[in-house]
């Protein structure tokens, strides 16, 4: 596979999966606001941003303001929008790999972001999140099922967990600066997308240990840190000819399969008790395998920025 094409596949997994984590982070952080009236806007809305990775310089920040930046400014790839319009640019540049019906799916979504604003103005912001929501899971569903489970769509799927891993370890680690409250775990079990999952999984019974525990360990729940890190080291692993006689080959491999046993063999209560090191950890290790992934298969050793500089400058 050249490697433009696998480099533009891996970004269209990571963009699509940053497009619809933010949607939920979003989604929840509006109604968190709406329903506590004492909760202080402006602090709120700069702890979300510094979750997102920015630094907010100019305030008071309200809601709206947030939701303009991390929803609508397509320039911001950190956004919904400039999420999926990169998604785009790139599924246009592997249009020959790209299944028709995903391409149509990314493109009608693209397009249909035009009108976001007015959407967002006339059906309110929960029902635009919806849509970017259920937009990105029919992308995901149509690259599962009209894709050859080739090359190019381990990259794509290995492009979507480590952004996967990236965005619940910042979610964790946003909780873990505010302070342990029930609320604050139920808007993290929510923005996960996790909340009905883990109330059977764990009989309704709501705990920061259970809690904690079920979004870094659980094995079933695909979102979780350890079920993404596995579903990306078997990714790796495929895309190496053969494991070799002296361990695994890539350092790519390397760094993400510590990551995986340093939460599989450590117990729950001792990675609670760790908890802010190992956030801080696994943000470190997303960071390095997409920088050894880069130096290995595609043209540009260098990451791609995750936030614009001085965005909010």
């Amino acid at each position: 596979m050249l490697s433009r094409i696998a480099e533009s596949l891996y970004w269209i997994g990571r963009y699509v999966e940053r497009a619809e984590d933010t949607a939920r982070i979003l989604d929840v952080h509006v109604q968190r606001v709406l329903a506590d009236p004492w909760t202080d806007e402006d602090v709120a809305c700069r702890a979300l941003l510094a979750v997102m990775g920015i630094t907010p310089v100019e305030g008071p920040f309200t809601s709206t303001r947030v939701i303009t930046l991390l929803g609508l400014d397509d320039t911001n790839p950190t956004s919904v929008a400039g999420a999926l319009a990169a998604a785009r640019g790139n599924a246009r540049g592997a249009r020959e790999t790209v299944p028709s019906e995903m391409w149509e799916c990314l493109n009608t979504t693209w397009h249909g972001l035009a009108t976001s604003r007015r959407r967002v103005e006339q059906e309110g912001v929960h029902a635009f999140f919806r849509w970017i929501r259920e937009r990105c899971t029919l992308l995901a569903g149509l690259a599962d099922a009209t894709m050859s489970h080739d090359e190019g769509w381990l990259f794509l799927v290995l492009g979507r967990n480590l952004e996967r891993v990236d965005m619940t370890a910042r979610l964790l680690r946003a909780h873990e600066l505010a302070g342990d409250s029930v609320p604050s775990w139920l808007t993290l079990l929510r923005s996960c997308g996790a909340y009905e999952t883990f109330l059977r999984a764990y009989r309704g019974s709501l705990d920061d240990r259970h809690a904690a525990e079920f979004l870094l360990l659980d094995r079933l729940f695909p979102r979780s840190v350890f079920a993404a890190l596995s579903t990306a080291e078997r990714c790796l692993g495929e895309l190496e000819p053969g494991p070799g006689r002296a361990g695994v080959t890539t350092e790519a491999q390397r760094i993400v399969g510590r990551a995986r046993t340093g939460l599989e063999f450590r117990g729950a209560e001792e990675l609670i008790g760790d908890l802010p090191s190992v956030l801080v950890g696994l943000g470190r290790t997303c960071s390095q395998v997409n920088d050894a992934v880069s130096r290995r298969y595609f043209r540009h050793p260098a990451a791609v920025s995750w936030v614009l500089p001085g965005v909010l400058a």
